[in-house]
């Protein structure tokens, strides 16, 4: 399934923007030369801590914890009309029909604007169907932005609030 910002795929996706690496390289060939983005490159240490946070919530996201995923999640989350509640509600479905849950996420790029960090990134997500033991594709998307924060000590997703 593709990314779609507005519904329910698009929702997953952004939560899983922040919550699954399996680190690969930046790869900032990646970016659409044509267009504007925001801020300036993050610093190496910005982008090892949106690594190390990724890490912990990929952990947590395969072990189908969902108050674990949640915790990486600003309680001001906000991209058009989602919620960090309405996130809870998609992974509590996510993870009734589906028994186990992998992906595999590249970082392309990192940009800092303030306080915000701008993630663009690559994936594939997939998830064994519960009953069946069928795996099957879930969501993937390319080069696709979602914006974090530091709250509380950490990186929050907060979701792009413009």
């Amino acid at each position: 399934m593709r990314k779609n910002r507005s519904g329910t795929a698009g929702a997953v996706v952004r939560l899983l923007t922040l919550l699954v690496v399996l680190a690969g390289p930046l790869a900032s060939e990646a970016q659409n030369p044509g267009k504007a983005l925001p801020g300036a490159p993050a610093s190496g240490n910005v982008v090892l801590e949106l690594q190390l946070a990724l890490t912990v919530a990929i952990e947590r996201f395969q072990a189908m914890d969902r108050a674990g995923m949640l915790s990486h999640i600003s309680n001001q989350y906000r991209d058009d009309s989602l919620t960090k509640a309405a996130m809870g509600d998609q992974l509590r479905v996510m993870f009734a029909l589906y028994d186990k849950v992998r992906a595999q996420v590249r970082i392309d790029e990192v940009r800092t604007a303030g306080e915000q960090a701008w993630v663009y990134s690559t994936s594939e997500v997939s998830g064994r169907i519960r009953g069946l033991g069928t795996w099957m594709p879930v969501l993937s998307w390319k080069h696709e932005p979602e914006v974090a924060r530091r709250e509380q000590g950490g990186w929050r997703l907060y979701g792009d609030q413009q």
